[in-house]
């Protein structure tokens, strides 16, 4: 019964991460799509008067869209772990050699 609460507790984390991360994807598209937006021109007839409108003012939209698209990338990455071959692989001999050396280490005790 405990085996099975921790399958649970297990699959329900994963769960929550892919949850996350799809709604980090979410928010970057709908943010990162209306700043674009701003800086092309095409909502400047929605803005209120007074409303800074020029496209200089909007520089750093570019800028904002790379660096939070590599924290995406790396985000990305963390979430699909397990279905990425090379990082489930060196997990897996990380583990072996951590497993190795406690041996090593608890045989030297002994």
């Amino acid at each position: 019964m405990e085996n099975l609460n921790r399958k649970y507790e297990r699959a329900s984390k994963r769960v929550k991460e892919y949850m996350s991360f799809y709604r980090h994807v979410k928010i970057f598209i709908v943010i990162n799509g209306l700043l674009y937006l701003l800086k092309t021109g095409a909502l400047n007839r929605l803005m209120p008067e007074g409303f800074p409108t020029e496209p200089y003012y909007f520089d750093w939209v570019i800028s904002n869209i790379l660096i939070w698209g590599i924290i995406l990338v790396v985000h990305g990455l963390y979430t699909f772990r397990y279905k990425i071959p090379f990082l489930k692989h060196w997990e897996e001999r990380q583990i072996q050699k951590y497993m190795e050396q406690e041996e090593e280490d608890s045989s030297k005790f002994k």
